[in-house]
C-alpha cells in the first residue's frame, strides 16, 4: 500500500519556544516564515506621501522622516535585534515588543500611555493549496504614526497603498487613527474570504457526501472542521476588542473613525453569523454521509437478493429432477434435457422481466 502524501506546510519550520525566560524578554516565539525582516516606511500628511523600504537596520536607523504621519511595516519577527531597535526608536514597553515577537498570541488590545497595541489573527487561503493559512499580525496606533508586524510579506495591504496614493486620498487627510482603521477593515474583509472558501468546502463536500461518499471524504470533512475552529479562534475575540476601541477614552479614535469602527464590529459579527451556518453544515455532513452509503448498501444488497431469486426456480427445478426415482417424466425421452432447460430459462425470464419492471434491478440514485 502506497502511503498517502503528507500534508504541504510552509517551507520553513524552524521554531522558537519560550520555557522559564522572564517577562519582557526579546525572544520570537512561533514559526519563522522568512528568511529576513524587511522594513517598509509611507511617511504621509494631506499633501502627499513617501515610500521607503530598507534592506538593513542601520540604513532604517539613519533615515529622518519629513511628514507629519508615519507608517511603519515590518514584515519578519524574528529577529530581536531589528524589534528591540523599533522598541527604542518609538519608546514601545518590553511587554509589547514580547508580545509582538510571540507569534501565538490571541486576537486582543492593550492600552498604554502612549499607544494603543492591538494583535490580530491574519487569515488567507492559499488557492493553489486549497488550505487556509494563519499568521499574527500586531498594530500599534500612536502619536502621528502606526506600526505594522507581519510574520511575512504579503500584499493585503495593497489596497490601502493604492488609496493613499492618490489625488486627494481621504486616508492621507484623515490621518493615523483612520489608518489603524483601514487595517483592521482589511483583515475583516480577509474573514469573509475565508468564510466564503469554508462555505464553498462545506457545499462541495456535501454533494460528494450524497454523490459519491468514500472513507477519504471523513478526512476531508475533518480538515474543513479545524479550519472553521480556526477561522473563529480569529473573529470571536474582535467583537471585544473592537468595542473596547469604540469605548476607549484615550483619545486615540476621532468620533468619525469610531463610526467606522461600529462598521467593522458590525462585519465581524456578521462573519459570526456566516460562520455558524458552515459549522451547522458541516456537522451535518457525518450524517449524510453515512445515509449515503448505507442507502448504496441497501441497492446491493437489493440487487444481490433478486440474483439469487432469479435462480431459484432453475435450483428448484434442478432439485426435482435430481431425485433418483425411476419413474421421472421426461428423464426417458431425447428430448427431456433440453425441455428442462428451456423450462429454467423461462421461469428466469419471467421473473427478470417482472422484477424490471417492478424496478428491482435498477440502481437509481
Amino acid at each position: 500500500m502506497k502511503d498517502k502524501p503528507a500534508r504541504k506546510r510552509s517551507k520553513s519550520r524552524r521554531t522558537n519556544h519560550k520555557l522559564g525566560v522572564p517577562a519582557g524578554t526579546l525572544l520570537h516565539v512561533g514559526e519563522i516564515k522568512t528568511d529576513r525582516p524587511r522594513i517598509t516606511l509611507i511617511e504621509f500628511d494631506a499633501n502627499g506621501m513617501d515610500e521607503r523600504s530598507f534592506a538593513s537596520l542601520a540604513e532604517a536607523r539613519d533615515y529622518t522622516p519629513k511628514r507629519q504621519t508615519l507608517w511603519l511595516n515590518v514584515h519578519g519577527l524574528h529577529d530581536p535585534e531589528v524589534m528591540a531597535e523599533i522598541g527604542r526608536r518609538f519608546q514601545l514597553h518590553p511587554l509589547t515588543m514580547e508580545d509582538i515577537l510571540n507569534t501565538t498570541q490571541r486576537a486582543k488590545v492593550d492600552e498604554y500611555p502612549a499607544y494603543l497595541f492591538i494583535v490580530l489573527r491574519l487569515l488567507d487561503v492559499d488557492r493553489t493549496e486549497g488550505q487556509l493559512t494563519s499568521e499574527q499580525l500586531g498594530l500599534i496606533l500612536g502619536n502621528q504614526f502606526v506600526l505594522s508586524f507581519q510574520e511575512q510579506p504579503r500584499g493585503i495591504f495593497e489596497p490601502i497603498r493604492e488609496r493613499m496614493r492618490a489625488q486627494p486620498s481621504a486616508t492621507r487627510e484623515r490621518g493615523a487613527d483612520h489608518l489603524a482603521y483601514a487595517l483592521l477593515d482589511v483583515v475583516v474583509d480577509r474573514y469573509f474570504l475565508a468564510v466564503d472558501h469554508l462555505a464553498e468546502e462545506a457545499e462541495a463536500l456535501e454533494e460528494e457526501a450524497m454523490a459519491r461518499p468514500s472513507p477519504s471524504l471523513l478526512a476531508r470533512v475533518n480538515r474543513c472542521k479545524r479550519d472553521t475552529l480556526t477561522v473563529r479562534r480569529a473573529v470571536w475575540p474582535l467583537r471585544e476588542l473592537v468595542g473596547t476601541l469604540q469605548r476607549s477614552d484615550r483619545g486615540s479614535f476621532t468620533p468619525e473613525t469610531r463610526l467606522y469602527l461600529r462598521d467593522v464590529q458590525d462585519h465581524a459579527i456578521h462573519v459570526l453569523e456566516s460562520l455558524d451556518a458552515v459549522r451547522d453544515q458541516l456537522g451535518d455532513l457525518l450524517e449524510i454521509y453515512l445515509s449515503s452509503v448505507s442507502n448504496r448498501l441497501n441497492v446491493e444488497v437489493r440487487i444481490l437478493t433478486v440474483l439469487s431469486m432469479l435462480f431459484m426456480p432453475a435450483t428448484l427445478i434442478a432439485g426435482i429432477w435430481g431425485m433418483n426415482f425411476s419413474d421421472m417424466p421426461l428423464t426417458e425421452g431425447r428430448r427431456g434435457f433440453w425441455w428442462v432447460i428451456m423450462l429454467m430459462a423461462g421461469c428466469a425470464l419471467v421473473m427478470g422481466l417482472l422484477f424490471w419492471r417492478r424496478r428491482l434491478l435498477r440502481r437509481e440514485e
